[in-house]
């Protein structure tokens, strides 16, 4: 915890109010700020007062517009450190204006309230209380209602967060030190751990894209209110919390569909839910995935989610107010899918368009090498001619290049990404070397001490821990290290369990890198990278006798590295045409924790999560998104929300260094498209690219299509004699790729303004090496909305040009308030 003196303010007794003097930059530095834009803190508006002893801030931004903006100079950094966005992102240009910032948890250390939300965060933490693991002794007796006798233990029943029931006795609550200390004396104690809370929400990604409750894009776009989605998956857990529709409106008078369950089920959140997988059949979820993807979609507001209780908190969509539609493909969990579900998916798309859906959410996918036998696509186009927008999934076929799936330009094609947090567990080995991992299950209890360390990797097959591998060796309270793969992870820690093996260390594959990937295990299992994994086994190798312990630490946010690509995510190019760069962006798809349709334990509970990864997840972020932007902007064509999603994107991490993929490196732009979504800027881009869906009946006869070709395509009558065809370049894409020869090759491009009505916007370029783009005019100046202007870019090869190679670069336009962002990819021969 900081200290009040050393110019933050002098120290007092007790917790009372007191006046808060800002002289010094000094410890602002001292404690990891880069404070700039304001001298020796003069210029800095007086917080209104001090509670808790340096634990809470209170600021007042109530000051004359000059003393508010000076005071933003030194809050400027404090943003940008942790998500880099703008001022008026979050809010410090209007009501609400009030901030607590509590420097022991920086995850919320720029988040903004009303008075009243302040008034009351700043009560809840005076109570002193915090979430703590209790591990308690087997009761005596026969009874099993374990829940009862957890209660004992607590000063109140409404304390308790989560029960445990397997592996070990205990229980997640909200105590104070005191009630702690008092609870030792009671008979069965074993132990306590603090569990520090730091997530408003569960899934945590709606807050690491910048939502927040009553405030900025949540509030600008009424939570979604009103939007329908229809999400095409494995079907739907509807009496799950997250599909409670309090709070809720009824559907639109447009809505046509209907539930289709063989019981009672439905409401306003739930409106619709039909099964195409098989004949008379029902679109419960059988398998958790539909559950999961919609319920990050626009799951309402459910408060004490956890994960075997980690990260306790309240978790909702990213559109909670949104209403849901589930159209049920398929019965298993991949998001891959073969014929048979693919025309399931062509009949829920015609479904999902006659019921009136407003956006549609695929968190399937499948590699094809011609439009013509994409059925996705082909459903995808007749639903933007409708309004409605599409977003799918890039497939989780990384890393290698060419894997991108649902590369149609007329979806919206999401990869996947980390957040900034971990479920930190660390593995310490017998030379005291220290490797940070992440489990998913926190095992209060493990023993401190070093234990026997084996690796069953002397042969191929045996370091992936196969199951025959028991056969040949005693894992009985040794820590064993697996490669991941060959088998079910899942399974195979049920197998070391059962044999008897205190805990087991997966370390990731050379092509999974860094990307740490998290099952529900219900047993001491850590994940670590690979290059730790190389660090463990050279241990092993150096030793006779090794020996490691583990240490489980608890959810920790602020990972610097976050947002990062995740191994798995489709790569682009875009395998029928690279003119279009894919994925076209990139969002939360890395250990997300949304609802399911089981409790995970296999023990009833009300209240199911699971923690999974996927492009999967990434697809429904962006569904949710773009459910808010089309709340927002009902008149904006589902082209302009994907420009506006896409222009805004943020190439860079939260700590404003280039996004990497697993290895740690630069991540290039096949891995990322046009970068990671910024949720909030999208809302108000300023400028958008709109493409009306004709344009891409012209690109299609620049396939060399037949007309009965594009015909079924596009399921109308067309003549190719009467339009002519343009290539995927000179579609009016918020992207540039370029297959560039010896000639220069120009390019046109029209923008929208939905900014302000008189703005003036000049082009910065970042050109890819060896290559010359020049823009005409370099200036573009609008006199009202909605006006349009048109630009062109020339592209030429410099003498310097290195042949058959990849350039990477971007095109930006830059007005007072806004930045408009193009990347450019060109492929030189």
């Amino acid at each position: 915890m900081p200290q009040c003196d050393g110019g933050v303010g002098g120290r007092v007794d007790g917790c009372g109010k007191m006046g808060l003097g800002w002289t010094k930059e000094s410890w602002w530095r001292r404690n990891g700020f880069m404070v700039y834009g304001c001298d020796d803190g003069n210029n800095l508006s007086e917080p209104e007062s001090f509670v808790g002893c340096c634990d809470w801030f209170l600021f007042d931004w109530t000051g004359g517009e000059t003393e508010r903006c000076s005071s933003m100079n030194m809050f400027r950094t404090l943003i940008n450190r942790r998500a880099r966005r703008s001022l008026k992102t979050w809010g410090l240009e209007k009501a609400p204006t009030w901030m607590v910032w509590r420097p022991s948890l920086w995850s919320i250390s720029h988040r903004l309230h009303t008075k009243e939300q302040a008034s009351q965060l700043i009560s809840e933490s005076s109570s002193n209380l915090k979430p703590y693991i209790v591990h308690v002794a087997h009761p005596t007796g026969s009874s099993n209602d374990l829940l009862s006798y957890y209660q004992t233990f607590l000063p109140e029943e409404s304390r308790m967060i989560y029960s445990y029931h397997t592996v070990f006795k205990g229980f997640a609550a909200r105590l104070s030190p005191e009630e702690v200390k008092a609870m030792e004396k009671i008979p069965g104690f074993i132990s306590a751990r603090v569990q520090d809370v730091v997530s408003l929400y569960t899934t945590h990604s709606p807050y690491f894209l910048g939502l927040n409750y009553n405030m900025g894009l949540w509030k600008e776009s009424n939570y979604g209110k009103g939007v329908i989605i229809g999400v095409i998956d494995s079907g739907i857990f509807p009496d799950h919390p997250s599909f409670s529709d309090e709070g809720m409106p009824p559907p639109p008078a447009k809505w046509k569909g209907k539930c289709q369950f063989n019981f009672k089920a439905g409401n306003n959140k739930l409106i619709g839910a039909k099964d195409f997988s098989r004949e008379n059949g029902t679109p419960l979820d059988e398998n958790g995935h539909g559950t999961h993807v919609a319920s990050i979609a626009a799951g309402n507001f459910v408060p004490g989610a956890n994960l075997f209780g980690n990260a306790n908190g309240t978790t909702a969509g990213i559109a909670p107010l949104a209403h849901l539609a589930m159209y049920k493909i398929k019965t298993n969990a991949y998001s891959e899918i073969d014929i048979k579900m693919e025309l399931n998916v062509l009949r829920a798309i015609d479904a999902a368009i006659s019921d009136g859906v407003d956006v549609i959410s695929l968190s399937v996918g499948c590699l094809t090498s011609d439009y013509l036998d994409d059925l996705i696509a082909i459903g995808a186009f007749k639903a933007i001619e409708r309004g409605i927008f599409v977003c799918a999934a890039a497939g989780n076929e990384g890393p290698n290049i060419g894997t991108v799936a649902n590369y149609a330009p007329l979806i919206l094609t999401v990869g996947a990404s980390t957040i900034d947090r971990k479920i930190r567990a660390t593995v310490v080995l017998g030379n005291n070397l220290e490797l940070d991992g992440e489990s998913a299950f926190q095992r209060m209890d493990f023993t401190p001490m070093q234990l026997s360390l084996v690796y069953l990797g002397s042969t191929a097959s045996n370091s992936f821990c196969i199951l025959a591998s028991l056969a040949n060796i005693d894992v009985r309270g040794k820590v064993v290290l697996c490669e991941t793969g060959r088998i079910g992870r899942i399974k195979t820690g049920q197998a070391f369990r059962k044999a008897g093996c205190a805990a087991v260390i997966f370390m990731n594959k050379e092509l999974e890198g860094d990307t740490i990937n998290l099952k529900a295990h219900f047993h001491p299992v850590v994940y670590i990278s690979y290059a730790d994994g190389l660090k463990v086994i050279a241990y092993i190798n150096s030793t006779a006798t090794p020996r490691a312990s583990l240490s489980f630490k608890g959810t920790i946010i602020g990972d610097d590295r976050a947002p990062s690509v995740a191994y798995f995510s489709g790569r682009g190019p875009n395998p029928l045409s690279i003119g279009i760069l894919k994925p076209d962006i990139i969002g939360p798809g890395v250990n997300i924790v949304a609802a399911w349709h089981v409790p995970v334990e296999k023990i009833s509970t009300k209240c199911p999560f699971n923690m999974i990864s996927g492009t999967s997840m990434a697809t429904p972020h962006l569904s949710g998104i773009a459910s808010l932007l089309k709340c927002a902007h009902p008149s904006w064509s589902p082209a302009m929300i994907k420009s506006a999603i896409m222009t805004t994107a943020d190439p860079m991490n939260i700590v404003n260094n280039p996004i990497e993929d697993q290895t740690l490196q630069p991540a290039n732009i096949f891995a990322t498209g046009s970068g990671h979504v910024n949720a909030i800027e999208a809302i108000d881009p300023g400028l958008v690219y709109d493409i009306h869906p004709e344009e891409y009946i012209r690109y299609l006869f620049s396939l060399n299509y037949t007309n009965e070709q594009v015909n079924t395509i596009v399921s109308r009558e067309v003549d190719g004699s009467n339009i002519s065809g343009i290539s995927d370049a000179e579609l009016n894409y918020p992207s540039f790729g370029i297959f560039l020869r010896y000639t220069s090759q120009t390019y046109f491009r029209t923008v929208t303004n939905v900014g302000e009505d008189n703005s003036i916007y000049s082009v910065v370029i970042d050109s890819p090496l060896g290559i010359n783009v020049s823009v005409e005019p370099s200036r573009l100046q609008f006199s009202k909305l909605n006006q349009k202007l048109t630009y062109k870019v020339t592209f030429s090869r410099s003498a310097t040009v290195r042949l058959n190679s990849v350039g990477q670069g971007s095109l930006i336009w830059i007005s007072a308030k806004y930045s408009v962002r193009s990347p450019i990819v060109v492929y030189i021969e």
